[in-house]
């Protein structure tokens, strides 16, 4: 057996991660970020095109972004002629800019027969179908009150098109899992004489489907599409036009400024930086490559193992989704489900958001800790008040967005403002290192290419959200939404009868055990959906199955949203499908489910602390009986429990853990986050032996 230092790390530890210092992996260009990113991110995975589709596509990715922005400023159209505008231009542009085969290429098709200005003849069929049978509806919108419930031929041939053209967009931007989700759904409202016991239905036709799906506006053209339309389009343009400027890299560089002389600095530097890049960001994938190709690394480095220096990044990339104001896409999809101000949406995610860094901060610093790592030194850190001073116009378009999101304007007005304070900061760019003329045009090329990319990341969130417009159409025509809530319901209320008659004592009531026992299973299903399914997708499916199940048993809607969101965001960092983690483990040339594994226990924040906010609404802060004494009584438990708990996974606290320690701090974790005075106290009790060892342990360390 090895020997051991004082702090529990073998000399193999040590030699292990020398060597993995010596070669650790140089800091990625901004080329192989791009491969990387596409590598494991479908939806930007775009296919080089022949100059002429080259052009016309970037003009129509232009022309799109250009219509959402004047439209935001000046009056969003007609609610079905603007769904079905930016439906059109998605699908066009999905079938120019995506293979059929979804596989990344090197070169463009040659133009041919069979390849018209190099673009495949399917390719052309199906962008000029899905154009068409997008803007159908809005064109016969007069007529529409008319046909609902008595569609014509020509109505449920279109309608027929839009959901085939839509099917073959939707996989080609993200693969088969929502596609097949939204087949077997349209195939349960068809044969739904033909299912078993209490999911059996009389069966919809084709025709009443069609009309359904595509004519009303429960299916395709539904709240889903109209949210994106309306509001994600806009946030999208501007994350990727604040990153453009410069804000991103601020915020990295202000990160390893604050952080990085800290015990592990590169890891801490990690975590800083991707909460305050998630502000702007909600892509997890893109948020890990971002910061990833810096901090990752810089771990390795000072002494982290490749696998642990990955998860750290994905772990905390992963937290961009859940931060305000941004918080990917479904910040906004909340404020129209839940029909509540975006600013309540903002201020119930605050304390969870926070939760999941904190969590993630703990396990950094005690892993630091336990192998003696060391901080960045002064010469490696840049100094944070000339970061500031050199880049602090780029914070202006982020305090402008929030102050217009606080003042109570339209989530689209603040993204206005936001975007043109982003186009005000261009100038000032250009101009102040450029004569007048080439800064006029380096302004130009700045939007151009910032608009065009912007409107390209957001296809594929658009065509997921009009197919799960079919998966939800199917449930509010169908009734299955209800018969899935009494399935779910008697299954839990039958385990929890078991479990009571089991245990002797009344340690529970039939009611929570019954609630623990569905979060359970919404949760496991969340994270399942999660790992073929991008989180907006997830969100929107499970908001429609298990938001109603939690309302049942009397969770509030708004706690129900947020815990089936937090769980599909989980997703990314749960192997088997681990995106995230796998492309921080391209970085760090680390074993890709060792990593995802790492990540998911890093994690543990964004684990616990939905069922503390499920159990003690006042977490979320907006919610009914919200009180002082119970908020702070739910926050200093779920940060105890995420500190012990952190603690358990590490095996240290200010000295390396035995067995028995590690688990007393993993059972005292789960008091901990039960919003109970009383079991907050047994938890105390239980992890106090190990807490008077650890500040014994201290004591002689610092006498040494």
């Amino acid at each position: 057996m090895a020997g051991t230092t004082k702090t529990g790390v073998t000399k193999d530890d040590i030699e292990t991660q020398k060597a993995e210092s010596e070669t650790a992996t140089v800091e990625l260009t901004e080329a192989e970020q791009r491969a990387l990113e596409e590598k494991f991110d479908s939806e930007v995975r775009f296919r080089p095109l022949a100059r002429p589709v080259l052009y016309a596509s970037s003009l129509a990715l232009f022309v799109l972004a250009c219509f959402h922005y004047y439209t935001a400023g000046f009056g969003i159209l007609q609610q079905t002629t603007h769904r079905g505008i930016h439906l059109a231009f998605t699908l066009g542009l999905i079938f120019a800019v995506f293979s059929f085969s979804g596989r990344p290429q090197t070169e463009p098709h040659r133009s041919s027969v069979l390849n018209p200005l190099g673009l495949p003849l399917i390719d052309w069929a199906f962008l000029i179908a899905g154009v068409v049978s997008s803007l159908y509806v809005p064109w016969i919108f007069n007529e529409l009150a008319f046909r609902v419930g008595n569609p014509s031929f020509l109505d449920v041939t279109m309608g027929t098109v839009l959901i085939i053209s839509l099917l073959e967009a939707t996989r080609r931007a993200m693969g088969w899992p929502l596609p097949f989700i939204a087949i077997l759904f349209m195939a349960y409202a068809l044969f739904g004489q033909s299912m078993p016991g209490i999911l059996v239905h009389p069966g919809a036709s084709w025709t009443s489907l069609v009309n359904h799906l595509y004519l009303t506006s429960q299916g395709i053209y539904g709240t889903a599409l109209g949210v994106i339309a309306t509001y994600v389009f806009h946030f999208v343009l501007f994350g990727v036009l604040a990153t453009r400027i410069g804000l991103g890299q601020l915020f990295i560089d202000l990160a390893s400024a604050l952080a990085g002389r800290y015990a592990g600095g590169p890891a801490k530097v990690s975590v800083l930086s991707s909460a305050m890049l998630g502000s702007i960001s909600g892509s997890s994938i893109a948020n890990t490559v971002t910061t990833g190709s810096l901090t990752i690394p810089a771990m390795i480095r000072i002494g982290y193992q490749r696998h642990f220096a990955a998860a750290v990044e994905a772990a905390s990339s992963t937290g961009g989704q859940i931060t305000p104001p941004v918080m990917g896409a479904v910040a906004f999809l909340m404020i129209e489900y839940l029909e509540v101000p975006l600013t309540t949406i903002l201020t119930a995610a605050i304390v969870p958001a926070f939760m999941h860094f904190f969590g993630v901060l703990m396990q950094v610093h005690m892993e630091a800790k336990r192998l003696g790592l060391r901080g960045l030194t002064k010469e490696e850190l840049p100094d944070a008040w000339a970061v500031f001073k050199k880049d602090w116009i780029t914070v202006f378009p982020l305090i402008v967005l929030v102050a217009v999101l606080l003042s109570g304007r339209t989530p689209y007005s603040a993204a206005f403002w936001g975007i043109t304070s982003c186009i005000a900061v261009m100038v000032v760019q250009n101009i102040t290192r450029l004569p007048f003329s080439q800064a006029l045009r380096g302004v130009a090329q700045d939007v151009f290419d910032g608009f065009v990319l912007g409107a390209k990341y957001s296809l594929s969130v658009t065509a997921a959200a009009a197919l799960v417009g079919v998966v939800i159409g199917v449930v509010t025509l169908t009734g299955v939404g209800f018969k899935i809530v009494y399935l779910v319901t008697a299954t839990a209320g039958g385990w929890a009868e078991s479990v009571i008659a089991f245990v002797p004592f009344d340690l529970f009531t039939v009611q929570s055990l019954t609630l623990l026992f569905t979060l359970i299973m919404t949760a496991i299903v969340c994270i399942l959906m999660g790992c073929g399914i991008p989180t907006t997708a997830n969100y929107l499916i499970m908001i429609a199955i298990a938001a109603p199940i939690l309302n049942a048993l009397g969770v509030e809607p708004i706690v129900a949203h947020f815990f089936v969101f937090y769980y599909g965001v989980l997703a990314d960092v749960t192997p088997p499908v681990a995106l995230a983690a796998y492309a921080a483990a391209g970085i760090a040339g680390a074993n890709a489910f060792k990593a995802g594994n790492t990540a998911f226990r890093l994690s543990m924040g964004k684990v616990l602390v939905p069922f503390v906010f499920v159990f003690s609404p006042s977490l979320l802060i907006v919610t009914q009986g919200f009180t002082w004494p119970l908020f702070i009584l739910a926050v200093s438990g779920a940060m105890l429990g995420i500190t012990a708990l952190s603690a358990a996974f590490s095996g240290y606290l200010t000295q390396p853990l035995l067995a028995w320690e590690r688990a007393l701090l993993a059972v005292s974790a789960l008091l901990f986050v039960a919003p109970d005075l009383i079991t907050t106290l047994v938890a105390a009790a239980i992890c106090t032996p190990v807490l008077i060892r650890a500040l014994i342990g201290m004591r002689k360390v610092n006498t040494v």
